[in-house]
């Protein structure tokens, strides 16, 4: 029998705080999402609806939808937090590029917004499992020392990290970017809550969640980018000359993640997880448009340009801390997972702007 509980999801509209949402929903949980709807600003030029998800969580009677700003700690009240049994903080701005534009903004969304709510649930809640969305950019630019060796399509680590980057890699002395910054500075204040006030918290290090539901843009969400932009005959530009490697992880199999930490029985106050596909659910963008010509039978012609500065060559997570303690590993593999975002937008091409 399941315990039924209140659970927050703080950007309860994106892609993965939906697919959060909606999990917790199924099972009969009183769901409770925070979000300020300021998608319509990244996706809106080629999405008709950008309240897309608000609106499909409008189907759910257990969900109650709040337009909020975490930045604005006044509407973090006692009223609405007190009865809150889980947090799932999935609010930030996401993208680098962003970040270096407009440094300001990723600070109080990522930094501020963070610490309003550790502050929140620590004023209000009463010992709640705190899970934080961080990213494999706090390692910076020490994943870059790592030696890669180029192959046909793709770049692979040294045989040192054919593994992956592991959680004690330092995060100290090298270039984050703004949005690196930022979540390193929420990374940190989400795990000293843990020490210095006791608090009950997770903090999951993501690689590339990708699946359905996802709105990519260059920047951001690049599987599905590619995914669209293909089927939607949009161009298509990759910085660089292709081979750079990501780890993928389908959203369902980071949905089943938080569960494993929020059904664990173990102390896990403070600690850190990298999150990602691991080393054998790698993708290159080149390998990604050759899947996308299998799904699809279409012709992919893709822009090169220079690379970005401090992109990764190659970044995969090592997730065996996540599968020991959690015991917890991935189950969906990228020709399976992208096969079924093609598929999620062939069948919903009707929510797009066509070019």
């Amino acid at each position: 029998m399941i315990y039924l509980q209140n659970i927050l999801v703080t950007g309860g509209c994106g892609f993965v705080g939906t697919h959060l949402a909606k999990f917790y929903a199924d099972q009969g949980h009183k769901v409770l999402v925070f979000d300020n709807l300021s998608r319509i600003n990244i996706f809106g030029h080629y999405l008709k609806n950008s309240k897309y998800n608000w609106d499909y969580l409008k189907n759910y009677d257990n969900i109650t939808l709040m337009n909020i700003d975490i930045t604005n700690s006044s509407l973090l009240t006692k009223n609405l937090m007190q009865d809150i049994d889980i947090i799932l903080h999935t609010a930030g701005q996401t993208a680098v590029t962003t970040s270096v534009t407009n440094p300001k903004n990723d600070f109080m969304i990522n930094t501020v917004g963070t610490f309003n709510i550790l502050e929140a649930s620590r004023q209000y809640c009463t010992n709640p499992k705190i899970m934080f969305c961080s990213t494999n950019k706090v390692y910076g630019d020490n994943v870059n020392q790592v030696k890669v060796i180029e192959k046909e399509k793709t770049y692979v680590f040294e045989k040192q990290y054919e593994n992956g980057i592991p959680e004690d890699m330092s995060i100290d002395n090298c270039g984050h970017t703004p949005y690196g910054c930022s979540k390193t500075s929420a990374d940190i204040y989400v795990q000293d809550y843990a020490k210095t006030y006791g608090m009950n918290t997770a903090i999951f290090r993501m690689s590339c969640i990708y699946g359905e539901r996802q709105f990519g843009v260059e920047d951001q969400g690049w599987i599905a980018w590619f995914t669209i932009a293909t089927l939607l005959n949009k161009p298509i530009t990759i910085y660089g000359n292709g081979k750079q490697v990501r780890d993928t992880l389908n959203v369902q199999d980071f949905v089943y993640a938080v569960d494993a930490f929020i059904n664990t029985n173990k102390k896990i106050a403070g600690d850190v997880f990298n999150i990602g596909g691991g080393k054998n659910n790698t993708l290159s963008l080149l390998e990604l448009l050759d899947l996308l010509k299998k799904f699809t039978n279409k012709t992919i012609s893709p822009t090169f340009q220079d690379w970005r500065p401090s992109d990764q060559k190659v970044y995969i997570s090592n997730i065996d801390k996540a599968e020991r303690l959690l015991g917890w590993k991935p189950t969906i593999n990228p020709e399976e997972g992208v096969k079924k975002l093609v598929s999620w937008v062939k069948d919903n091409k009707s929510v797009f702007f066509e070019s």
